[in-house]
């Protein structure tokens, strides 16, 4: 109804306007004037969100200064810093550098959610990468691609299933992995509709780590249920987020890139130390509170 007023005020002004304008310019004569000149409206540019799996200034600029502004101890106590000035001098990214001295404590932080808290998931090293991909595309988009991934899989697998088509793993994969491109391709080529900046800004590698988690998620399913699979892929992707949090704290990433040396001392001393512990996790512990207590 508001739609209806609208459109009828505007055709009414169109009207009224074309009705008066005969009446107008009989009565006042028209005085000759400069045309006007056409006025170029600025194309909006996209904003970019600091990616620091990427090179660019927003990621670069900041690290860079804190690179150059530190001041360098004795070589013999700081190899990695002098390692470190020397790469990003000879063009290595130093958002490459943070990102690879923070994977250790995404590592640390996956394993204490595991032995010590008792949150599953697929291995440590895919909810690691998957991190990164959150780093590098956002939760929101990462998990949506993964569920579309894991949607579109499934699909296939029970239609498949029905078709009673027998098909080797191996060739059932590549042909679950073909359903899988193009429903990724669709997805990308629906961004000029969608105008995300995140989705635009989607590599290849996001993909390919959504897609070997995908694949956990198929074999767990096959081999054992889907309930199994939605509680493993679940407490994945909670270690992943948990992991992306670590990872994107500028104070930690500033922490990492100036005390290199601490950083991989400390971490590796608490990798020793965890490795010893041999205690219930705290969901066992809730899990048989019961029987504990009694």
């Amino acid at each position: 109804m508001r739609r209806l007023i609208i459109s009828f005020f505007v055709v009414m002004m169109l009207f009224l306007g074309a009705f008066f304008q005969p009446a107008i310019s009989l009565a006042v004569k028209p005085s000759p004037s400069p045309s006007p000149t056409p006025t170029v409206e600025p194309t909006p540019t996209p904003v970019t969100v600091p990616d620091l799996t990427q090179k660019t200034p927003q990621t670069l600029g900041p690290l860079e200064k804190l690179l150059n502004d530190q001041v360098l101890g004795p070589a013999i106590f700081n190899p990695v810093k002098y390692a470190i000035r020397g790469a990003v001098n000879a063009g290595v990214p130093a958002n490459t550098i943070v990102l690879l001295l923070l994977l250790p404590i995404s590592a640390f932080v996956i394993a204490v959610t595991r032995n010590v808290i008792g949150i599953r998931g697929f291995g440590i090293f895919l909810p690691a990468a998957l991190s990164v991909v959150f780093v590098a595309i956002g939760p929101v988009l990462g998990i949506s691609l993964f569920l579309l991934i894991v949607a579109i899989s499934t699909v296939v697998r029970i239609v498949l299933r029905k078709l009673k088509v027998k098909l080797l793993y191996l060739p059932r994969m590549a042909l679950i992995l073909w359903a899988v491109v193009i429903g990724v391709l669709a997805v990308l080529f629906s961004a000029p509709i969608i105008k995300s900046a995140s989705l635009t800004n989607v590599s290849i590698f996001a993909v390919l780590i959504l897609i070997l988690l995908a694949e956990d998620f198929i074999r767990v399913q096959l081999g054992k249920s889907v309930k199994t699979a939605i509680s493993l892929t679940t407490e994945t992707l909670i270690i992943a987020l948990v992991s992306f949090i670590f990872l994107t704290l500028k104070p930690l990433q500033n922490f990492v890139l100036l005390k290199p040396e601490i950083t991989l001392i400390l971490i590796g001393i608490l990798d020793v130390i965890l490795a010893k512990y041999s205690g219930l996790r705290l969901m066992e512990i809730w899990r048989f509170r019961k029987l504990i207590s009694s």
